[in-house]
């Protein structure tokens, strides 16, 4: 990595907030206070709703908020808490049994099922119907759109807030949809990289199988099952390096880098005449 990568990668640690190297057990109980304080700060709010997918992250994200959920009943009596996870199949999803499996090992308070399909081919057509095309990565986007759509119509008949998966390693690619994936109310895995999710779940006796399956956006239909380090062009080891400050291949290096200029706008509000994005 020459200086300018270096200067990068260290304006990029601090921007995300992550750690050469973490204590699970401390990091674990932040993440479930932080989800706890905010409940208690908004006393409207009741629920905690999550799309699962049976991936590492949503597994980690739905354990989290289940014992924050279970310590809020016990600490203050009300059993109006409650934790929602929701499925989120467009139409039938191959690795349905991983996400039925996280659920289990979460054991969350209610399960609901809202297949988006219908919805995402309506609003396709919809849109194709004013001659415009859609191509399959955006039919991708749409998909994870819905999803998010539905979460918050579960999150507001429940008087709930949708918790987030964002991580440190996808933040610093980008790699969600925006104002799909990647729009929540509270995001408990900020700060962590791909590795140190790990070690949370290991902490948390998960299914081995869940958090070492390949993660997959699974979003483009041409492309099933499309693995994120092959889209992403750089693996996600090589990404937690970067993250905790260790010295990579420059060209790993590059490509992260070019991920985090490339997709800024993601990971900033809407713009308004008071920034300086030209600059």
């Amino acid at each position: 990595m020459n200086q300018a990568q270096l200067d990068l990668q260290k304006k990029i640690i601090k921007s995300l907030k992550v750690q050469p190297k973490i204590d699970a057990k401390i990091e674990l109980r932040r993440s479930i206070d932080l989800i706890k304080e905010f409940m208690k700060k908004n006393q409207w709010a009741k629920s905690l709703v999550l799309g699962i997918s049976g991936g590492q992250d949503s597994t980690l994200a739905g354990k989290i908020a289940q014992i924050a959920i279970d310590e809020l009943r016990q600490e203050t009596g009300n059993n109006n808490y409650k934790f929602i996870a929701v499925r989120l199949p467009y139409g039938e999803q191959a690795d349905e049994s991983d996400a039925m499996d996280a659920i289990e090992f979460m054991k969350a308070d209610l399960v609901k099922r809202v297949n988006i399909k219908a919805a995402t081919d309506d609003m396709i057509k919809a849109v194709s119907d004013n001659h415009d095309e859609i191509s399959d990565f955006n039919k991708g986007n749409i998909k994870a759109r819905q999803r998010m759509i539905a979460q918050y119509a579960i999150a507001s008949a429940n008087g709930g807030v949708v918790i987030g998966t964002d991580h440190a390693a996808e933040a610093v690619t980008g790699f969600y949809t925006k104002f799909g994936d990647g729009a929540a109310d509270i995001t408990p895995l900020w700060r962590l990289d791909k590795r140190q999710g790990v070690l949370l779940l290991k902490l948390l006796n998960a299914p081995e199988h869940l958090y070492k399956k390949i993660p997959t956006a699974d979003l483009e239909d041409d492309r099933p099952a499309l693995p994120d380090e092959k889209a992403l062009g750089v693996t996600y080891d090589e990404i937690d390096d970067f993250l905790e400050g260790n010295v990579i291949d420059e060209k790993a290096a590059t490509i992260i880098e070019k991920w985090y200029l490339k997709t800024e706008h993601k990971r900033k509000s809407p713009i308004t005449v008071f920034d300086d994005f030209w600059k």
